[in-house]
């Protein structure tokens, strides 16, 4: 089996005069980040391997669910900033063998698309959501009867759960509507 944990990035600010690659997390984005860091951890959630976009809010949002997991070999991956469903599923495929789980630190809309055309079945809850939308911050756990990273292919995953920092209390979860989507308009990716 193989096991592939999805997080977007946490909310990230939009300064003035920044470029999209060097927006930093918000203090929202820098407080739901270790809380969702503390859910993996707590659920047993630990990845053997992960990547990591590197636009500076991906990075800022490992390093701080990082805490929670402890050291965790990582990499940053060019390919996976603002990449389509079918760049992140090439990434996906070039995990190495030995890595039983990876997690995968992106943005959307590629994340969102990424499980959609994964998943097969799961809690029919949880697939409602996730087609609603993949808000800041939020994990996929996608699960895969396969030998091998580079045999998984599209609609072969069961969606074994969908967490947003929302679902964990959290009182500012990143600006969503009640439709699930990001109001806050300010990241899109």
């Amino acid at each position: 089996m193989r096991r592939l944990i999805l997080l977007r990035h946490a909310k990230s600010d939009r300064p003035a005069g920044v470029a999209d690659l060097e927006r930093p997390l918000n203090p929202r984005g820098r407080e739901a980040a270790p809380r969702m860091g503390a859910y993996l951890a707590a659920e047993g959630l630990v990845p053997d391997h992960v990547v990591v976009s590197p636009a500076r809010r991906t990075r800022e949002t490992w390093d701080l669910v990082e805490g929670a997991l402890g050291a965790i070999p990582h990499a940053s991956v060019d390919a996976v900033y603002e990449a389509p469903a079918s760049a992140l599923h090439r990434v996906l495929r070039e995990t190495p063998a030995e890595a039983r789980s990876l997690l995968l630190v992106g943005h959307n809309p590629g994340l969102q698309d990424l499980a959609l055309k994964l998943v097969r079945s799961g809690p029919r809850e949880a697939m409602a959501r996730l087609r609603t939308g993949f808000p800041t911050a939020a994990l996929a756990v996608i699960d895969f009867e396969a030998a091998a990273w580079s045999e998984i292919g599209w609609g072969e995953g069961r969606l074994e759960r969908f967490v947003t920092p929302k679902d964990l209390g959290d009182r500012d979860s990143g600006g969503q509507d009640s439709g699930g989507q990001d109001s806050g308009g300010d990241d899109a990716t």
